[in-house]
């Protein structure tokens, strides 16, 4: 009886410490867990820290960016900010009547417009368009072989014309030209191409008029056609906001990358040497995504894009605010979450480690997700990153982390556009002046379709410029500015205007 005692006693023992020990183990992978969750929090909670953008630092900003744009006009060269001027002085009031074609080159595919005008009235009366692919190997070819092509998609799309439509027959017909691609203008209608970006590589076209290219290949197979205004897309939507609303003052692009144009009196471009346009008027395209200041909120992973990127300390602004960068910046946090205190586990997921993996319409997608368990961003990350199970707890600080990016990318954009408003005046309620009102023509996919930033980019011009002078500041809707744009700077720079022409 003793021995069987001795054993029940010997056996409940062990299984004491057996529990125990166990125990030991579940607290100390608890502790582990909790040590390593409060790590990722920690990496989280510092990174959102050098990301702010408290009221003070983006004036800071604003006040920047007007002293970048006084530099960048006074001198090529003086500033970050290109300031480029564009040649075009006259921008589209409503009034233009006729027939009008566009052209929008820059990218893979290019489109041609055709646009008819009829006046105060019918406004853009009619519009069609044809989208065409570049063959590949015309993107490395020759200068020649390209515009050839481009000239024989145009004298087809021509060709399908409505009977009638052209009002005055024998009269030539002018195109609107959207290039998107560094360009130093030399006239409205005319630029020499400073270098190829986005795939393209034709040596002989370098240094080279881009429209003097485009008119041979257009006379050697009798279209007769001439380009009346070489732009590009930023200043494209800010005619065609300016068309629709003559309160128009600027335009910004919010996209896969960002730009800004605004209408400057001439007088106040020192580097300008030529006469004065009779409208007293210039527009200036910023570049403004090469701006950069020290009152900028960088870190580790801005700096670290930058580094590895394709153009090391350029379009430093463009890297912080557009679409082309966002989804890449949370990617990068994520994964130093992963890797410092195993965030998705004890592997870092692979595909994690792949650049630009995750695009800004997935991180928008996730920071819309409003589902009560997260499903959107539970998928995004499942499907993109191959990350199979996510708790409730980590899909929330994804989107708190797209929250983080998106907010600091949307106030900084909003404290570029005060930037603006400071150089023209238009930021504070003059003495026994009647205030004006200004509206900004925004265009680009990350302003139309993330509507986290651009809701937080509205709130944030409010905040920087008070109620008062904020009910004087529109942002406006600007669709198409780099086709329909460019048509109607074709006819406010019409050949035929200066004839007296109707």
């Amino acid at each position: 009886m003793g021995k069987k005692v001795a054993v029940v006693l010997c056996v409940a023992a062990v299984a004491v410490a057996v529990a125990a020990t166990g125990a030991a183990i579940v607290v100390r992978r608890q502790m582990k867990r909790s040590g390593k969750w409060a790590k990722a929090m920690a990496i989280l909670k510092e990174f959102e820290n050098k990301c702010g953008t408290p009221i003070a630092k983006l004036r800071q900003v604003a006040d920047a960016m007007t002293v970048e744009m006084h530099a960048g006009l006074a001198s090529e060269g003086g500033s970050k900010l290109k300031m480029i001027i564009s040649y075009v002085d006259n921008l589209p009031t409503g009034d233009e009547q006729g027939l009008f074609y566009a052209l929008d080159l820059g990218g893979t595919n290019f489109r041609v417009l055709r646009v008819q005008l009829g006046g105060k009235e019918k406004g853009v009366a009619s519009q069609e368009f044809e989208e065409v692919s570049i063959p590949p190997h015309l993107m490395i070819g020759s200068s020649e072989a390209l515009f050839d092509f481009i000239a024989a998609a145009l004298a087809k799309f021509v060709a399908t014309e409505g009977e009638g439509s052209h009002r005055y027959p024998g009269r030539q017909r002018e195109l609107g030209f959207t290039f998107s691609f560094p360009v130093r203008q030399t006239s409205v209608s005319s630029g020499t191409l400073i270098k190829w970006t986005k795939g393209f590589s034709i040596e002989d076209a370098v240094g080279e008029d881009v429209v003097g290219q485009l008119t041979k290949a257009m006379e050697k197979i009798d279209l007769d056609m001439r380009v009346t205004a070489l732009v590009n897309d930023t200043i494209g939507t800010l005619a065609g906001g300016r068309y629709y609303n003559p309160d128009v003052i600027a335009a910004v692009i919010l996209g896969t990358g960002t730009n800004a144009a605004y209408v400057e009196r001439a007088q106040a471009i020192p580097k300008w040497h030529g006469p004065l346009p009779k409208s007293g008027e210039m527009v200036i395209n910023m570049e403004w995504g090469n701006f950069r200041s020290s009152h900028l909120p960088l870190t580790e992973h801005d700096q670290a894009l930058d580094t590895e990127s394709l153009n090391p300390g350029e379009q430093i602004f463009e890297k912080i605010i557009s679409g082309m960068y966002l989804g890449e910046i949370v990617r990068r946090v994520l994964l130093k979450m992963a890797e410092e205190a195993s965030f998705f586990g004890d592997n870092v997921p692979p595909h994690l480690r792949v650049p630009f993996i995750l695009r800004t319409p997935d991180m928008s997608a996730m920071h819309h997700d409003t589902s009560s368990d997260l499903k959107v961003v539970g998928n995004k990350l499942r499907d993109i990153l191959e990350i199979p199970n996510t708790t409730l707890k980590m899909r929330k600080v994804v989107v708190e982390l797209c929250d983080i990016v998106a907010t600091r990318g949307a106030r900084l954009s909003a404290a570029g556009i005060v930037g603006i408003l400071k150089k023209l005046g238009r930021d504070s309620a003059r003495e026994g002046a009647e205030q004006q009102k200004s509206v900004i023509a925004l265009d680009g996919g990350l302003f139309e379709h993330y509507s986290e930033f651009s809701s937080c980019m509205e709130r944030t011009l409010k905040e920087l410029l008070g109620e008062e002078i904020a009910q004087n500041i529109v942002i406006e809707h600007s669709n198409d500015g780099s086709g329909i744009g460019a048509a109607l700077l074709a006819a406010s720079h019409s050949q035929f205007l200066e004839a007296g022409e109707p």
